[in-house]
């Protein structure tokens, strides 16, 4: 089996100063998901090379027992270091993909070219797609086959308003999740704050949080191993 990984390439947080990027968490935790079920994976972002750190995901608070692996493997810190172009991967190659969060796909994904075209590829060949905590932000201009918004009518869960307000980003986001899936016509739902919460909608999987990554990627192997 073989995964695409999609990685933000946005490293600024709006006009704050601070940086941003993607969360460590969502990427470690399924990463080990797949590599240790023996999946291939291939990961990807706009711009290539060595996406940028969301610099709270390196916190104390913040490590869970896959970030301390990660921070232990300096094979797969080289394979991020060297991330593919997201414009030289195709669908074809793949039999799903995984998007982790952070905040920096608000403002690059959301609005990519070839990661909308690539979601809808996936999407047109019944391909399962997961996307974690503010990733699935790249779906708000993301089309299904007839035309509407790819989300509407679909169960699905991301990065919620309460807990948008609890790190105090409301204001400095580009646009609540939430909000912008509801708006969109998706049935969007959430679990306890900071708490695991999965949708799992046809092919399409979305977790609420950081809490959610482990989850989603597990959802999603399940998803390839039917579909197998």
């Amino acid at each position: 089996m073989k995964v695409l990984m999609v990685l933000t390439s946005h490293g600024e947080l709006g006009n704050t100063g601070q940086k941003t990027g993607f969360w460590i968490e969502e990427f470690a935790a399924p990463y080990y998901v797949f590599a240790d079920a023996g999946v291939e994976i291939t990961i990807a972002s706009p711009k290539g090379g060595q996406p940028p750190i969301d610099p709270k995901s390196e916190s104390p608070d913040a490590q869970t027992a896959a970030t301390k692996r990660f921070n232990n493997d300096k094979e797969l810190q080289d394979k991020l270091a060297h991330t593919l172009k997201l414009s030289t991967v195709k669908e074809t190659h793949f039999d799903g993909v995984f998007y982790p969060g952070g905040h920096g796909p608000l403002w690059d994904l959301a609005n990519d070219k070839t990661s909308i075209a690539l979601i809808e590829d996936f999407y047109k060949h019944s391909k399962p797609l997961a996307f974690v905590c503010h990733a699935p932000g790249a779906l708000i201009n993301v089309k299904a086959p007839e035309g509407e918004p790819f989300v509407q009518d679909k169960n699905i869960t991301g990065f919620s308003n309460s807990e948008e307000a609890a790190v105090k980003l409301i204001d400095v986001v580009p646009f609540l999740l939430q909000d912008e899936l509801t708006k969109l016509g998706g049935i969007y739902s959430k679990g306890p704050d900071w708490a695991s919460y999965v949708q799992k909608d046809g092919i399409l999987i979305t977790g609420q949080n950081p809490a959610s990554s482990e989850e989603a990627a597990k959802v999603l192997l399940e998803a390839l191993k039917e579909q197998k």
